[in-house]
């Protein structure tokens, strides 16, 4: 389950109020991770719209994903936990969180190396491209993502400034994850052309 298009959630892009209807174009469109990011509420204060996107995500055959908050993850019944350097740690989670978990490695493949040696379930490597959403993060090469598939057992999500323009440059990777790009617009349209540029010749 751990392959696919990958979309993340955005506080602006992604309003609460239009939360579901975008995420069921996405779907439409060929979506098959969904990660709901809140850098803004309490636990307590999305618990309610977080298990309703679990139950709706299981619905629709798409693994659920929270990030960085492990116990929302519980107390939502989410599928995956994403996690970064700053968050709780990989052994303390896999303790109490019993879902796919997965972790930012930005652009160190020993960061890689040592989460897949810990027990992650994917890796994320980014940003890729120039990012809107994180315009100061730090950039990956492609070399760097070549070298990891070469190199690790676990799945690999790229992140960061992926559109229809560039993601046939990561055909290789075993997910792609996305805001921007998916998010403006027309959103089912968007996915469907990412899918069909993605694995193109």
């Amino acid at each position: 389950m751990l392959q696919g298009l990958y979309g993340i959630s955005d506080e602006i892009l992604t309003p609460y109020e239009r939360i579901f209807e975008l995420l069921e174009s996405a779907i439409k469109g060929g979506l098959k991770i969904f990660q709901l990011r809140d850098k803004t509420h309490t636990d307590k204060e999305i618990l309610d719209l977080a298990i309703a996107l679990a139950d709706f995500c299981s619905q629709n055959g798409v693994l659920f994903v929270i990030n960085d908050r492990i116990d929302l993850a519980i107390e939502s019944g989410a599928g995956g936990l994403h996690i970064g350097r700053e968050d709780c740690a990989l052994n303390e989670a896999k303790i109490r969180f019993k879902g796919k978990i997965g972790i930012s490695c930005y652009d160190s493949l020993e960061l890689a190396y040592k989460a897949q040696e810990d027990g992650a379930d994917y890796v994320a490597f980014g940003a890729v491209f120039d990012s809107k959403t994180k315009p100061n993060a730090k950039k990956v090469s492609l070399d760097t993502i070549k070298k990891a598939k070469q190199t690790l057992k676990i799945p690999i999500c790229a992140i960061g400034g992926i559109d229809t323009n560039n993601i046939h440059l990561l055909k290789d990777v075993e997910m792609v994850a996305v805001i921007g790009g998916l998010w403006k617009g027309n959103v089912a349209r968007n996915a469907r052309m990412m899918m069909e540029h993605w694995k193109e010749d």
